[in-house]
């Protein structure tokens, strides 16, 4: 069995699925932890949470967490006057993919996929989040708002233990991502390669949990 993280996919199905089956060769028994952010800019938003209810559907282990624009799409749909503020940060190319021009377009199972994200996962040697915490909380895991969107947060080792936070949220590069590896000591790890990026990052990267080895996949939307 071997555990996986992978963030930040913003509908690049092609690049995701080649991830799952061709690079990591996902198996029932492994466990995969998606970090949020599956919809939104990218080409296929529907394709990847149909690709990720496959998976699930066919017994695999798949752990499925909230990032910002899935919240954003919540809020849109809760409220009205927030949905401007989704379309613009990519909400446009996501309806495209549900083949509709309105929310009330996008199917029920959909939204039921949506409601049911976790915040965080805590496992014994690590937390996984979309974000980050705010520990100067007494309770770090009661801040939604940092677990989806903080960009920059300091650990308090005493609150996460020998554990390490793994996130995405905010693009960084391959070199940055394989420098916070090399310390041994880091407590924070970013994983998202700014896929959606191709111009300025373009990877979608897999985190074996278990290992440290780092998975790149360049941004495959266009073959």
């Amino acid at each position: 069995m071997s555990r996986y993280a992978i963030s930040d996919i913003h509908g690049c199905l092609k690049t995701f699925r080649y991830m799952v089956e061709e690079e990591l060769k996902v198996q029932p028994t492994d466990a995969l932890y998606l970090l949020g952010d599956y919809i939104d800019r990218g080409p296929d938003s529907k394709g990847v949470i149909d690709f990720i209810l496959e998976l699930q559907e066919k017994g695999y282990n798949v752990t499925t967490l909230c990032g910002n624009h899935e919240d954003m799409l919540l809020d849109a749909r809760d409220n009205s006057g927030y949905l401007d503020d989704w379309l613009i940060n990519g909400g446009v190319p996501a309806l495209k993919s549900f083949n509709t021009d309105t929310l009330f377009g996008i199917p029920a199972k959909y939204w039921k996929f949506f409601d049911e994200l976790k915040l965080y996962v805590e496992l014994d040697d690590y937390l996984l989040v979309h974000a980050g915490f705010d520990f100067s909380l007494p309770d770090p895991f009661s801040d939604r708002q940092s677990m989806l969107w903080t960009r920059d947060f300091e650990v308090d080792k005493k609150k996460l233990g020998n554990r390490r936070i793994v996130h995405g949220h905010t693009p960084i590069s391959l070199n940055e991502i394989a420098s916070t590896l090399r310390k041994p000591v880091s407590p924070v790890i970013n994983i998202d390669g700014g896929c959606v990026f191709d111009s300025r990052f373009g990877y979608l990267t897999a985190l074996n949990l278990d290992t440290l080895e780092l998975h790149a996949l360049k941004n495959r939307e266009d073959m």
